[in-house]
């Protein structure tokens, strides 16, 4: 078998285990004692438990045997590009300066070397790099937060991703720019795609970190990714995720935060086209006063798949936490909601909201919308709820009576729809550029983008709502 690829001729899974047992030292060459170890439990995990199918509770609105049943290729280590990085990636956007981190087909690329120090003191770079030149740190929080609870997706990552980001932001270091992942996928047949991310916030550091998820041609990809972040004492962090591959992939994207003291989080998760997305988001809130802002918006047509699992744990006391997603669906479209707060006994003066609010243009379009609390303390302030509905027809009809076109009624409704979750985006440049890329989308002007999901290098047009939407 060749140590670099394999050609998927039989089920995946039990390809990948004879993957990892005949490369197994190539696999965990670099690697300590607790790393090896590490590896080793969940390659045997994933090996009894196999990847997840519709039948299990946590899986039956989303039929994943279907991304599962084609030919794929797997590279277990990364190949050099041929193409120049620098230019494929390259990404300006009017009044949003950002670092970009590069991504190709699983693997981190960049000529300026394998591991960058900015000028704030930031240092970002590959995982596998990272793991050779910080490996104490690495020892320290690599696979500590992350679990395959109910997904053994996490298990196979763990075993066997390829590379991935390490950011690293030093106590007291707050970036002054953005830091940018454009993960893409780029290659003339169909390929199978592990990340590993692991991000570390010391205290009272700062980072606003844009992730986005993209693919240049139509070839079918299966792409899994596991990002671990760490957010000590009195740390900022934001993370805004923008996933916009074609219609044939599928992207397995599991987050885990884990929040200390008087740390803040906010996670805005924007999705605009893919065929199959599950984004299993988990929150920790381990720190007094820490806060956690969890967001998403998805907007689907035609027979895409969106399925976004949502846990907020409150472990201690005098915590608060914020979660809310909107989703439009058109077509044959279909998403599953399944929001989970829990509170511990002693998590006493938690404050924990959620919410998730649909709108379905098409009778054939569906959303599974389970909000779902587990509270142990009785000193708490806790809500959920969860709309499924139309276009608001009074709403329409005050539009349509002021000489506006059916079709721009509409797109007008859904706009004040997504605006909310719009709004919290806090860095300026890039909130107009995600307006912009919503309002392409309603239009359904927004397709697989040339280059990075902000459509770096395209011209401008300008979107005039001639409206306050504050009144609708």
């Amino acid at each position: 078998m060749n140590t670099t690829q394999t050609e998927m001729t039989q089920t995946l899974d039990s390809l990948l285990i004879e993957q990892f047992e005949a490369n197994e030292a190539l696999l965990l060459s670099n690697d300590s004692p607790r790393i090896k170890d590490l590896r080793k439990k969940h390659f045997l995990e994933f090996k009894e438990k196999g990847f997840p199918d519709s039948s299990q509770e946590k899986w039956r609105f989303t039929e994943i045997e279907s991304a599962l049943d084609q030919s794929f290729t797997h590279n277990l280590t990364c190949e050099n590009p041929n193409t120049n990085i620098e230019e494929l990636f390259r990404c300006e956007v009017h009044n949003f300066k950002s670092e970009i981190i590069s991504v190709l087909n699983g693997c981190y690329y960049s000529e300026k070397g394998a591991l960058i120090t900015n000028e704030d003191g930031v240092i970002y770079g590959s995982l596998n790099a990272a793991k050779k030149a910080f490996p104490e740190l690495f020892d320290r929080f690599f696979g500590t937060i992350a679990h395959a609870e109910n997904n053994s997706f996490v298990n196979l990552n763990t075993a066997m991703a390829q590379d991935g980001v390490f950011i690293h932001v030093p106590k007291g270091v707050e970036a002054t720019k953005t830091l940018q992942i454009i993960k893409m996928i780029d290659k003339n047949e169909n390929i199978f795609v592990q990340n590993r991310h692991l991000i570390i916030l010391e205290a009272g550091s700062k980072l606003n970190l844009m992730h986005c998820d993209d693919s240049i041609n139509h070839h079918s990809s299966l792409v899994n990714t596991v990002t671990e972040v760490f957010v000590a004492e009195n740390a900022h962090f934001e993370l805004y995720k923008l996933q916009n591959l074609n219609d044939a992939s599928a992207l397995v994207n599991s987050l885990f935060v884990q929040q200390h003291a008087d740390s803040t989080v906010k996670t805005n998760t924007l999705t605009f086209n893919c065929g199959m997305i599950r984004n299993n988001i988990e929150v920790s809130l381990d720190g007094k006063g820490a806060h956690a802002d969890v967001l998403g918006l998805y907007l689907m047509d035609k027979q895409q798949h969106v399925d976004n699992q949502i846990r907020i744990l409150h472990n201690v006391a005098q915590c608060t936490s914020n979660e809310l997603f909107k989703g439009i669906l058109d077509d044959e479209a279909s998403a599953v909601f399944n929001g989970y707060i829990h509170v511990k006994p002693d998590a006493q003066k938690t404050n924990a909201y959620q919410n998730n609010k649909n709108i379905l243009l098409k009778p054939t379009a569906t959303i599974n919308t389970m909000p779902f609390l587990e509270i142990y303390a009785d000193d708490v302030k806790c809500s959920h709820g969860a709309t499924i509905g139309q276009l608001d027809q009074e709403a329409m009809f005050y539009l349509r009576s002021r000489g506006i076109s059916l079709a721009n009624a509409r797109l007008l409704l859904m706009y004040a729809f997504a605006a909310d979750v719009i709004n919290a985006i806090t860095i300026e440049g890039l909130k107009t550029r995600i307006d912009d890329m919503v309002k392409k989308r309603l239009r359904g002007e927004l397709s697989v983008c040339e280059k990075c999901v902000l459509h770096c290098g395209s011209p401008e047009k300008e979107y005039n709502f001639e409206i306050d939407l504050s009144k609708l």
